[in-house]
């Protein structure tokens, strides 16, 4: 049988993967921020706004400001939709793709380190 995951672990996963973060050059996040950019980047396109409201369950307002915020850091783009002049394509970046490959890798250290704390 695998390992099992409980939720203090998980969150101390979480924990260990956003100190190590917020302690690099890189930009900090919020909690809408960070779910709506691995939703673009996990999730098959295309991207709308009004599409990530949707599958978000969030107001559209409140994800047009996340996209500003991600927009400012490069991590996505816009692009008017060629095909429906009225709505805007959300798009990955390669800044984005890299900011989030790091981060997985903050989550594995995170994981690694647990994982040698309950050897002991």
């Amino acid at each position: 049988m695998g390992f099992q995951l409980k939720a203090v672990q998980a969150l101390d996963l979480w924990r260990g993967a956003i100190v190590e973060s917020v302690r690099r050059d890189g930009p900090d996040l919020s909690a809408r921020q960070m779910a709506l950019l691995l939703t673009v980047y996990l999730t098959p396109p295309p991207h709308t706004v009004r599409g990530l409201a949707q599958t978000m369950n969030v107001s559209k307002p409140a994800i047009t400001r996340a996209l500003d915020r991600l927009s400012e850091l490069g991590l996505i783009k816009r692009k008017t939709d060629e095909t429906d002049r009225r709505s805007v394509l959300v798009q990955r970046t390669v800044k984005g793709s890299v900011y989030l490959r790091e981060f997985g890798d903050l989550i594995v250290a995170a994981a690694a380190t647990a994982g040698d704390d309950a050897a002991q």
